[in-house]
């Protein structure tokens, strides 16, 4: 096969395709975390925080599938809990939902406390490199469960790493609209971090062996967001009404 045989090759065209699919649907988890996270900073820093972010979680996810063999060892039991064997990518699981429920909950309490006072320019100088650290954190963790799914369905390096940049740019476009929507409507907020704390559960579910099939939680995620929508229509309709 010549360099450029691939491209006549069907079965090349399918895999990337169904796998960038998936990794797009994988990437719907980091989307909410990003959209919650940047909207903690002023609109030109919080495009900044997002091009650094998912910028890391590009470099991640390739330096990942160069080395393959490493990151298959990440599924081998390292310790056994009670009969349980533990892996790397489980305790990498655990401890990044562990964080999204942590996350969740302060910002949720915080929400509900109304204890908002980034108020000064240091702060926000402050908080923006938090953003961005807890974006590529969040993504590194991500990042395990996408490349083990890219590993398992596609054979060419090529093709994977093809699927992980278009996902990242899809998510990059999606993550800034998604933001200023949550910006403009606040109680969408406190919907996306109920969000965060499902998928934090399902993280640390599938770290301890018990594994909740994603399409459950997006379908509520889903069902959620179109409910949610229904609410925002129906103030803006009432307040047309009183004006």
């Amino acid at each position: 096969m010549t360099m450029f045989d691939w491209a006549a090759d069907p079965a090349i065209w399918a895999s990337l395709v169904t796998l960038t699919v998936m990794e797009i649907v994988l990437g719907i988890d980091n989307i909410v975390f990003i959209s919650v996270v940047v909207t903690k900073l002023p609109a030109d820093r919080a495009k900044r925080a997002r091009q650094l972010g998912l910028g890391m979680a590009l470099v991640f996810r390739i330096l990942m599938l160069f080395s393959l063999f490493w990151l298959i060892g990440l599924t081998k039991p390292v310790f056994t809990v009670f009969g349980e064997g533990f892996s790397w990518r489980d305790i990498v699981l655990v401890a990044g939902g562990a964080f999204l429920l942590f996350k969740a909950t302060t910002e949720i309490h915080k929400d509900v406390e109304g204890a908002h006072t980034e108020s000064t320019q240091s702060r926000v100088y402050a908080s923006f490199g938090l953003v961005v650290a807890q974006i590529a954190v969040i993504d590194l963790v991500f990042s395990v469960d996408s490349i083990l799914t890219a590993i398992g369905m596609a054979e060419v390096v090529g093709v994977m790493i093809a699927a992980v940049v278009i996902s990242i740019g899809v998510m990059y476009v999606a993550s800034g609209p998604v933001a200023a929507f949550i910006e403009r409507h606040p109680t969408t907020r406190m919907l996306a971090l109920s969000f965060l704390m499902m998928i934090g559960i399902a993280l640390v579910a599938d770290g301890i062996g018990f594994h909740i099939p994603r399409g459950y939680l997006y379908a509520a995620m889903t069902f959620s967001a179109a409910v949610e929508f229904l609410n925002i229509v129906a103030r803006r309709n009432r307040g047309r009404e009183k004006a």
